[in-house]
């Protein structure tokens, strides 16, 4: 069990459901203040100066400023990221992409200060360069490493696989790594940090990549017809030797480490030994 797995183990029942929708509807929130109160945007920024002087609320607040651009180009951007996040968050689980977005965050959140330390904590000014511009696009990269031969309808129009747009926003980062200042480098390093920590990771990633998760499907369409146990029940932990007959509240999983067809209750999914 790597310690992903122990951390959802200990900590998934706190992870967010949907978490993409509460993200867009922060943008909503924002972008209804910066048309009816634009002055109160500046009080909602990321800058360590205030924060150090007592206005912690924009540790958090600085997620509700909406990104710049006409109403459709943010209302086509938040239907896209919400399909991407959905889809990423059915893919990995709850708890994991919870993680991935947080973790963007606190990054953000971090090298924000890191900057203040180098440039002196009475500057003021982060704000502009630390936003969640940066986030949302490592939730495409995330996508498009997770499903590199999707294809995405460019203007609406043109097919285009999504890999080959990630490309090109890679790119656009490394242009932008090397002809911005260090506030610049700084935000894009620290908002994109969560997506260079998992997918280095290779290994804790692999059963979530879509070739995985077909094979998992595959197995347990190919092995659940022929599984029936006494009174009926389709579903035994391999540890406990529980059903669903036992506790109807019972979820089972099968366990894509193990060698053969294992299947085991959520209380002992996490805690068993892989048989190999």
């Amino acid at each position: 069990m790597n310690w992903f797995d122990q951390l959802e183990k200990k900590f998934g029942r706190f992870a967010i459901p949907n978490l993409t929708m509460y993200l867009i509807g922060g943008y909503v929130i924002g972008y209804m203040i910066s048309l009816m109160q634009p002055a109160l945007l500046s009080w909602l920024t990321l800058e360590p100066a205030y924060i150090l002087r007592g206005q912690v609320w924009r540790l958090l607040s600085w997620v509700l400023v909406p990104p710049s651009g006409s109403l459709l180009t943010i209302v086509i951007m938040m239907l896209l990221y919400y399909q991407l996040g959905t889809a990423l968050e059915r893919t990995w689980g709850v708890f994991r992409y919870n993680v991935y977005i947080f973790s963007g965050i606190l990054f953000t959140v971090l090298g924000a200060f890191i900057l203040a330390v180098f440039f002196g904590t009475d500057m003021v000014g982060y704000g502009g360069f630390f936003s969640t511009y940066y986030i949302n696009m490592s939730i495409f990269l995330a996508f498009a490493a997770s499903y590199p031969d999707m294809e995405l309808l460019l203007y609406f129009v043109l097919p285009i696989k999504i890999k080959w747009m990630a490309y090109v926003y890679v790119a656009y980062i490394l242009y932008d790594l090397v002809r911005g200042n260090w506030m610049t480098r700084t935000a894009i390093v620290a908002s994109l940090l969560n997506f260079i920590l998992f997918f280095l990771s290779g290994r804790n990633m692999r059963p979530y990549t879509p070739k995985e998760q077909a094979r998992k499907r595959k197995f347990k369409k190919q092995s659940r017809p022929h599984m029936t146990y006494a009174g009926g029940a389709m579903h035994r932990c391999a540890v406990c030797g529980r059903t669903e007959l036992d506790d109807p509240s019972l979820e089972f999983r099968f366990c894509s480490k193990c060698n053969g067809n294992y299947e085991y209750c959520q209380e002992h999914l996490f805690t068993h030994e892989h048989v190999k």
